[in-house]
């Protein structure tokens, strides 16, 4: 039903969770543990599958929050939970109990904690996050309830992997034009005109660069592991739509 990240595991206090899609009252396409309110599966099995998870975290359902995300580099300081989701791809928090959860199908789920400052978050990072700064806004957000990055241990979870992400010229352009050493990762498909991108390895690089020391990566692929929800996968399959995978973190009280 979950896994974890050995950084985060380690850290007293706090607990996470990389949710797959097993475990759950969904089904079809949505087998099982479909998180995913923007789905159009059953809004009573999907309010159950949160249920779940919630409890997984030993949280209410009230207090396992997800944004309404927008692939924007948008950041919500949460104190409270709410009724209406706010639009925006990340969250941070040192209040206990509150559990910050990324809503994902292939995009990078990132979450982060500062445990001297006792600040958590939690960022949706696909490509247009990841190159609009997301990571970034999410790191100084923490430092504004005192954490300081030197300290934050970051987890990269399951996204879509190299192998498996195909793009055209004109996306290879834009990120290169953003950054010339971002050619680095991208390599030939075999497809003419075409590359495989690096989505993890570009994450964890603007990770670096924004001064985060400790990263863990779950390195498993969305794609390629039948346990995990992908947009692409279904997109592939022809299928009319996709379950999404919850991954979250959240301080214990």
């Amino acid at each position: 039903m979950k896994f974890g990240s050995s950084l985060l595991l380690a850290v007293p206090g706090l607990r996470h969770a990389f949710f797959t899609r097993e475990g759950g009252v969904s089904d079809g396409i949505y087998a099982s543990l479909n998180g995913g309110v923007g789905s159009k599966d059953n809004p009573a099995h999907v309010a159950e599958n949160r249920r779940r998870m919630a409890e997984e975290l030993k949280v209410g359902p009230a207090h396992f929050l997800t944004a309404f995300q927008v692939h924007s580099p948008d950041v919500v300081t949460v104190t409270d939970p709410w009724e209406t989701r706010p639009h925006a791809d990340a969250m941070v928090t040192k209040t206990p109990g509150l559990a910050l959860g990324v809503s994902a199908a292939d995009c990078g789920p990132i979450l982060f904690v500062d445990p001297q400052a006792r600040v958590i978050g939690a960022a949706h990072s696909g490509w247009k996050g990841a190159i609009g700064g997301v990571l970034e806004s999410t790191i100084s957000a923490m430092e504004g309830l005192g954490a300081a990055r030197s300290n934050i241990i970051s987890a990269i979870g399951p996204l879509i992997r190299q192998q498996n992400y195909e793009v055209g010229a004109e996306f290879v352009a834009r990120f290169v034009e953003a950054d010339a050493d971002n050619a680095a990762f991208f390599v030939p498909s075999s497809r003419a005109n075409h590359s495989m991108f690096d989505l993890a390895g570009y994450i964890r690089r603007r990770l670096e660069r924004a001064g985060i020391l400790m990263i863990d990566d779950v390195d498993v692929c969305t794609y390629a592991d039948e346990r995990m929800f992908s947009y692409r996968r279904s997109v592939h399959r022809k299928e009319p739509d996709y379950g999404r995978n919850i991954h979250a973190i959240v301080l214990e009280g």
